[in-house]
């Protein structure tokens, strides 16, 4: 059988990443470029990156000389069950996600009306950043001119990555007649809450209705995808993410406390309050113990103020922002890793943990709690749980050895290779039936 063609719509992609989103998206497409041809479209590549196995096209690499063989051939179509796309928004600052007041809203048909030229399009991308203040805009503009340099390329199925590029995803579609695969990687629900209908909703059921499958990362987003969004189950196929391997090694604290971490955006999704009163309770019972907070978000300044409140300062470490190998040099010296989302899609830094051989407390509202079955879990709210876990797996050395013990086992199974099989096996049942 002739190598399926795969044409992938990410957000972000490495080296330019913001999050988890553009190590995923690497993770699945290095591996499913040893079985596919696969070409993948972001709006914004390094210039220097380059792979072996795939090609990268980046907007901002691209001239209008590049687009023009489309320009006759195509029509961009009207979003009818997008209700309206605010111009003005940055979706990271504000739980709710709501437009703020005063912001400029345009209906579907008001944009595509506002349609810029090619030559703007491509500039959007070549300034800026991806997740500014204009990032509706930038997801109208890359839809179309994805489906430009869509109709350009031989494919046999498109893979979107998140909602950010569902609209391109259905654009492409329409344009070219194939059959299109939405992965989900998270979802305004967990951002925003149950009770979200908003713009960036609408989009992900929009896409999600287009998509002829739909592929959550875990099986607790299929619920959510079917209950909360609608979305038919027969057409859903959750996959776990993998983790890359790395270099496991070990290294002396420089205090002799011991060391539990928090690792993520400082957002309501992720629950560092709930952290904050869960280490306040370990504390009270056992006060040889430092808590570090690794990242940045809108929670670090109240995190901080309420810390130095409690009079829990001392036992508190704020890194911000930390790279990579900074990470991992964390990871080296940590003795529990905790995982307090509110509700987490999947929680890919928990199987980076347990890589580490640290044992894990994490939320029972979590994906990543369906692959570490021997984590021990709680649900995010309950802190007298979550602490008792930390108590015990930091003065029970044989509790602690079994939750390591387990962890190494999962971990066996969850890589990018395993997740790549799943994922082309998808591919297939698309591709032998008409698109819908």
């Amino acid at each position: 059988m002739n190598r399926l063609r795969v044409l992938k719509l990410g957000w972000e992609f490495p080296p330019l990443v913001n999050g988890g989103l553009g190590i995923a998206c690497l993770g699945l497409s290095q591996a499913l470029a040893k079985h596919v041809d696969l070409t993948v479209i972001v709006p914004k590549s390094a210039p220097d990156a380059a792979f072996d196995n795939f090609q990268l096209r980046g907007l901002n690499q691209m001239t209008v000389e590049n687009l023009q063989p489309a320009e006759a051939r195509y029509r961009y179509e009207s979003f009818a069950q997008v209700r309206h796309i605010p111009i003005s928004l940055d979706p990271y600052e504000n739980a709710s996600l709501s437009p703020r007041l005063g912001t400029e809203v345009m209906t579907v048909a008001e944009e595509v009306a506002f349609s810029k030229t090619t030559r703007e399009q491509l500039a959007a991308f070549s300034v800026g950043e991806l997740y500014g203040s204009d990032l509706a805009s930038k997801v109208v503009e890359f839809s179309k001119v994805a489906a430009k340099l869509a109709m350009q390329e031989e494919f046999d199925v498109i893979h979107a990555h998140d909602w950010m590029t569902f609209l391109a995803g259905a654009e492409v579609k329409k344009a070219t007649g194939k059959p299109l695969v939405v992965h989900v990687h998270a979802l305004q629900y967990d951002r925003a809450g149950a009770d979200a209908r908003d713009w960036i909703y609408d989009i992900e059921r929009y896409g999600m209705n287009q998509a002829d499958r739909v592929i959550p990362v875990s099986r607790y987003t299929a619920e959510i995808i079917s209950g909360h969004y609608g979305i038919a189950p027969d057409k859903v196929r959750y996959v776990h993410n993998g983790a890359e391997p790395v270099e496991v090694y070990s290294q002396k604290k420089k205090f002799p406390e011991k060391l539990v971490l928090f690792l993520g955006r400082l957002t309501a999704q992720k629950g560092p309050e709930f952290f904050l009163e869960t280490a306040s309770r370990v504390i009270a019972q056992n006060p040889h113990v430092r808590f570090v907070v690794a990242g940045t978000g809108e929670k670090l300044r109240p995190l901080i103020e309420s810390g130095a409140f409690r009079g829990l300062g001392g036992h508190f470490h704020f890194t911000g922002f930390l790279n990579k190998e900074k990470v991992n040099e964390l990871l080296s010296m940590t003795d529990v890793y905790c995982m307090p989302s509110v509700s987490e899609p999947f929680g890919l830094s928990a199987l980076e943990a347990a890589q580490f051989g640290i044992p894990a407390v994490i939320s029972n509202q979590s994906g990543v709690a369906e692959v570490l079955k021997g984590a021990l879990k709680a649900d995010y709210w309950d802190v007298d749980l979550m602490a008792k876990h930390i108590n015990d797996l930091l003065t029970d050395d044989e509790l602690r050895e079994r939750v390591i013990a387990q962890a190494k086992l999962d971990i066996v199974a969850s890589t990018w290779d395993a997740a790549a099989a799943k994922v082309i096996h998808i591919y297939q049942e698309v591709v032998r039936q008409p698109p819908s």
